[in-house]
């Protein structure tokens, strides 16, 4: 490989079946791989805490004056994968697609997620609605082996952790 990446279009076009479009794909491709060797591998953040979890969702959600739903995809080492917003209503609502929220896990391969939304009202207490979708969602992961681990509501000054509050 590394021979073949020191190769000019030129001489890869002397081999057979290689035109001049193909050899510039090759040391496309080649250019690639070594900037990618050369990159720092990205490290990921690993969730330790409903406190490390609302430090990471407030800037985003927390002083917002509407509600939003998102969904932090996690690795079997609760490292985020992804941060995805699902939901984005109006003051008091937001409607999530459970499918979705099972469908981006299952493209990514995630094996637990955290639910997150904000309450513009500051309020920190969840709703009936909150608690029928955090069940819904529970169960749903449940029967496909994706562990839901907390819903976090977020606001200004602080947080709710499902978990930590003893519903889970």
């Amino acid at each position: 490989m590394n021979a073949l990446g020191k190769l000019s279009i030129p001489q890869l076009m002397n081999f057979k079946g290689i035109g001049e479009a193909k050899a510039i794909s090759i040391l496309a491709a080649m250019e690639l791989g070594r900037r990618r060797r050369a990159e720092d591998a990205v490290e990921l953040t690993k969730v330790t805490s409903s406190k490390m979890i609302f430090e990471l969702m407030q800037p985003i959600i927390g002083e917002l004056s509407h509600e939003e739903f998102w969904v932090l995809y996690l690795n079997n080492s609760n490292k985020v994968l992804l941060k995805s917003q699902l939901g984005k209503g109006g003051i008091t609502g937001t409607l999530v697609d459970v499918r979705l929220v099972f469908k981006i896990a299952l493209e990514i391969g995630a094996t637990a997620l955290i639910l997150c939304h904000n309450h513009p009202s500051g309020s920190l207490l969840p709703s009936d609605a909150d608690k029928q979708l955090t069940k819904k969602l529970k169960a749903a992961g449940q029967n496909m082996d994706i562990h839901v681990l907390d819903h976090i509501i977020v606001a200004e000054n602080g947080f709710y952790s499902f978990n930590d509050e003893g519903i889970f």
